[in-house]
């Protein structure tokens, strides 16, 4: 047997002793599952760090809901950062601290083996960023990393036939990224991965919120405006909301009413982006794809598909039937475990570590 061929029967090996999983590194949050437990882990994407230093607090532990909480609220020498920015590592070293304390807090201290890790990334980004993904990992305690493309992991989260010779069209609106897909035979026909998502819904609403009113607000009540009463098409019942922050002009604290109306207005532009993409990827897709997808539809995946009335927009823009995914927010972490599962007889046809140069 030659070398490769042991290699080949240890990485197997180790893989029933070690706790092989997959991470959805995103934006916003971080979800990890174990193969045969599903999700284990559901955490914010944020670190709590002393400035200037990137040393994380409380030994390496301020992470994920301890530090987001920290959010906007941090004395002067404490920094709460989001180390991923438009999906893609935007901090090296505090992405590292991160992916480190997910994995120990999955696999636990005493772990035997280091485990294998399948991470999803958007479609687009580039070697750069994709090589700053596997040292991360590999940084942070995996023994072996695969990478796995969002809207491939979204649309197997979400059960669409993806192995089928016929068009599956997935939509996975996140945090930082918008991926466009249309999959056939498990491979990606067509995509497009745009950098306007959550992220942007929320910086809308800062930006409204300052023109209309001269009121600045965080990250975290604008997204609370946007869950609570955001909207991409009309509602049946327009809501209102009591929204408080600091005023531009005397600096003291002060509340406002804000409507749906407003905030479907100022919305529009990032929607508008969103279902333009979705326009642009079904242009690409071949006559007979095309000819699928009127009977498929398109399904919505991600955080952004539970803004109200945006599946109705793409409806109506696209004239083709739009379901959203069951549990949206977890369609990609999902999708992971379904690779995890599938590990051994789908590898060779993923991206892996081993082949940077």
């Amino acid at each position: 047997m030659g070398r490769e061929g042991v290699t080949v029967n240890l990485d197997k090996i180790l893989g029933w002793f070690s706790i092989d999983m997959g991470i959805d590194l995103g934006t916003c949050n971080t979800l990890v599952c174990v193969r045969g437990e599903g999700i284990v882990l559901n955490e914010p994407s944020v670190v709590a760090v002393r400035k200037g230093t990137n040393k994380v607090l409380n030994n390496g532990t301020a992470v994920g809901v301890a530090a987001k909480e920290m959010l906007g609220k941090t004395p002067g020498t404490i920094s709460a950062i989001r180390p991923m920015k438009d999906g893609v590592i935007s901090d090296f070293e505090i992405t590292e601290a991160m992916l480190a304390y997910f994995i120990r807090k999955v696999t636990g201290r005493s772990r035997l083996f280091a485990p294998r890790v399948v991470i999803a990334v958007p479609s687009g980004i580039t070697a750069v960023e994709r090589k700053a993904v596997f040292e991360s990992a590999a940084r942070a305690g995996a023994r072996k990393v695969y990478l796995i493309e969002e809207p491939m992991a979204a649309a197997m989260g979400a059960g669409l036939p993806v192995g089928d010779p016929r068009a599956s069209m997935i939509v996975d609106i996140g945090g930082g990224t918008t991926d466009v897909a249309i999959i056939s035979l498990a491979g990606m026909v067509t995509c497009e991965s745009l950098r306007v998502a959550g992220d942007e819904f929320d910086e809308a609403i800062i930006a409204h919120m300052k023109k209309q009113y001269g009121l600045l607000i965080g990250e975290q009540t604008a997204e609370r405006i946007k869950i609570e009463i955001g909207s991409a098409a009309p509602l049946q019942k327009e809501l209102t909301m009591d929204v408080r922050g600091r005023d531009m002009v005397q600096g003291l604290p002060r509340k406002v009413v804000v409507s749906s109306e407003e905030i479907r207005e100022a919305l529009l532009e990032p929607v508008t982006a969103i279902v333009e993409a979705v326009l642009r990827t079904l242009e690409h897709a071949d006559a007979e794809l095309s000819a699928d997808l009127v009977d498929t539809g398109i399904m919505l995946a991600g955080g952004g598909a539970l803004l109200r009335g945006i599946g109705r927009v793409i409806e109506e823009r696209t004239g083709l039937s739009v379901r959203i995914a069951e549990d949206p927010l977890t369609c990609v972490a999902r999708g992971t475990a379904i690779y995890l599962e599938n590990l051994e007889e789908w590898k060779a046809t993923m991206e892996t570590d081993a082949d940077e140069g």
